[in-house]
């Protein structure tokens, strides 16, 4: 298996290198230091599998590197690495085209399970990410589609809610949209209250659910 590794941090970077190249079925062929780097190896050395850590900043973070990167060469695997066990971006990266979903807090045998999995031609899922789709399939099950909920928002809050979902924070949202932080604030809690939720991961998997994310 040919991987690529993605990360900001060149400690980790050199650290999964080690690991991997011991083993007799793995070679490090490249490392990239942030998402526009790893887009660019990726398409010049064309590896089985990318290592795409999701956040690293300043460059282009995992999850738009992730969907260039399935637009570009669909047949390169990518798994994301992450600190964080975040059902948001699980559901975004599932969407990007991501193979598999792994945090770093994990051990050095899961993320070999995750690499060979992932190359068998499966798909690779932390457990709690495992917990999440279910928990989510089960809850469209019992509450349906409810499709007519988002006509009942005005053209602004449709494109305020899109934002939101996007990753903008109120500021960003204010500055784009060029209103105050206060109006894109009313908007917000006037979108949660006609759609009926109570958090901003709850936006991002309605607005994944009505195909309204297009991560251009």
């Amino acid at each position: 298996m040919r991987l690529l590794i993605a990360d900001d941090h060149a400690i980790v970077r050199s650290g999964l290198s080690m690991l991997l190249n011991n083993q007799p079925d793995m070679e490090v062929i490249g490392t990239a230091a942030d998402g526009g780097e790893a887009f660019d190896k990726a398409l010049e050395l064309r590896p089985d599998i990318v290592l795409m850590d999701l956040s690293m900043p300043p460059g282009e973070n995992g999850l738009s590197a992730t969907t260039r990167l399935k637009e570009a060469a669909p047949e390169i695997d990518i798994l994301v690495l992450t600190m964080h066990d975040d059902e948001e971006y699980l559901f975004r990266l599932l969407q990007a085209g991501a193979s598999g979903y792994l945090l770093k807090s994990a051990p050095d045998n899961d993320l070999l399970t995750a690499i060979r999995t992932i190359h068998s031609g499966a798909a690779y899922l932390h457990p709690s990410a495992t917990k999440s789709l279910i928990s989510e399939f089960l809850q469209r099950v019992h509450r349906g589609e409810d499709v007519e909920r988002f006509q009942v928002l005005t053209d602004r809050e449709q494109e305020i809610l899109v934002l939101i979902a996007k990753g903008y924070a109120n500021k960003e949202i204010a500055e784009k949209l060029i209103v105050s932080v206060k109006t894109v604030e009313s908007h917000k809690a006037k979108i949660m209250e006609k759609l009926h939720m109570k958090t901003r991961p709850e936006l991002v998997r309605y607005a994944l659910k009505k195909g309204l994310l297009d991560f251009e």
